[in-house]
């Protein structure tokens, strides 16, 4: 009923109230259908620029599943890899280290015993002053320090092999459970590259964001957007010392330029919920086929389960724990989709038909604002949208 789905909007309400983000951007599309579109707050809290159909949000890690993922999808399809290959075969620089035979299966499910992170760029801060080294970056671009990292800010262009060198020599954990891990999306940025021979930007954008009409969807927007269109993220004064709009706030990320496997893309809610609705459909759109529909089968299945590891590959699955709100727990089990460290999710679920995106920039002014994480806003909106369906 939309009476139950306008209840949507005093959660929204609740989000300004107690600035747990500007603004955000909610989409729902039942049966490939938008039922719900609407756009909350302003930008940042100086209420400058409000957030409409054509915002454009930092959607972090839905990259994942958004950027990597229809690659990774491609390129087992193709038969360029196999699940149950190693790291040391498809990756050449974790050849020998103590990722050789960690399976790709294993990785994309998260349970490679893979660190959960490196914060790569502390070692390319100044000791003393904290602020990026003279040794790495440069306030200009040129041939030697060519990888943009943010305004006027751009790295030496031999970095990037250190950033796969230290994943490669990183610590395994000791512990064989569930960690969630980026690594694996970095690594196979470089694999894809290398197999298809052009950048994954270039990649993503010719195979699935033109030919379904996801006309924001796209790293690096400013290359294509206006800044105004573009919601910033994070004042940031850690690293990169500026505020952030329209370049990727994860900080591995913006070190490989702002492309990435596990960071990087920018959209609005309509073009996240078309890719969704493509892998709803088993991976047929607007009257084309992008991936058959045994590989979206394939990855939309928990390999763990026995080990009560709730993920796909790639995908984030509904959660086996009742005490872990991956998702609100009224889903069905076919349902999949990721959540975004800016404040986004992106859900759907073949049983009912619906897609479900919720987009913000819970970051700004600061990453250590977490009110809607731990108010657990968007698992909050996906049961009003179940209830609303149930009537």
């Amino acid at each position: 009923s939309s009476a139950k789905l306008n209840k949507i909007d005093s959660i929204a309400d609740i989000v300004l109230k107690e600035k747990m983000a500007p603004g955000m951007q909610i989409l729902i599309a039942r049966h490939g259908k938008v039922i719900f579109r609407k756009n909350y707050g302003f930008y940042t809290d100086k209420k400058q620029y409000k957030v409409d159909d054509n915002s454009i949000y930092d959607i972090a890690s839905l990259t994942k599943i958004l950027g990597a993922l229809p690659q990774i999808m491609k390129a087992n399809e193709e038969g360029k890899f196999k699940l149950d290959d190693t790291f040391g075969k498809t990756f050449p620089v974790t050849k020998e280290s103590n990722k050789d035979t960690v399976t790709i299966k294993e990785a994309l499910s998260h349970v490679g015993r893979l660190q959960a992170w490196i914060p790569f760029y502390t070692q390319t801060l100044d000791s003393i002053t904290k602020k990026p080294s003279e040794k790495y970056y440069r306030k200009s671009r040129s041939r030697e320090f060519s990888i943009k990292v943010a305004k006027d800010l751009y790295l030496r262009s031999d970095y990037i092999d250190s950033i796969y060198k230290r994943i490669a020599e990183a610590p395994q954990r000791e512990n064989a459970g569930y960690k969630y891990s980026g690594f694996a999306f970095y690594l196979f940025k470089d694999y894809l590259e290398k197999v298809y021979k052009k950048p994954l930007d270039k990649l993503d954008e010719e195979q699935f964001y033109k030919p379904i009409g996801a006309t924001t969807l796209t790293y690096k927007p400013l290359e294509k957007f206006k800044k105004e269109q573009i919601v910033p993220t994070e004042k940031d004064s850690y690293f990169r010392y500026q505020l952030l709009q329209g370049n990727v706030h994860d900080m591995g990320a913006a070190m490989l330029g702002g492309v990435s496997g596990n960071a990087g893309l920018f959209s609005n809610s309509l073009d996240v919920a078309k890719m969704m609705q493509m892998y709803l459909q088993k991976g047929y759109y607007g009257g084309k086929r992008f991936l058959k529909t045994e590989t979206i089968d394939k990855f939309n299945h928990r390999y763990y389960k026995k080990d009560s590891v709730r993920r796909g590959l790639g995908f984030d699955k509904p959660q086996l724990n009742p005490e872990v709100l991956a998702t609100c727990g009224c889903v069905s089990d076919k349902s999949f989709g990721h959540s975004g460290f800016t404040g986004d999710l992106a859900w759907a679920d073949p049983q009912t038909g619906i897609v479900y995106v919720f987009l913000s920039n819970r970051v700004y002014p600061t990453m250590a604002n977490r009110g809607l994480v731990k108010e657990d806003i968007r698992v909050k909106v996906q049961q009003l949208i179940q209830d609303a369906i149930k009537e």
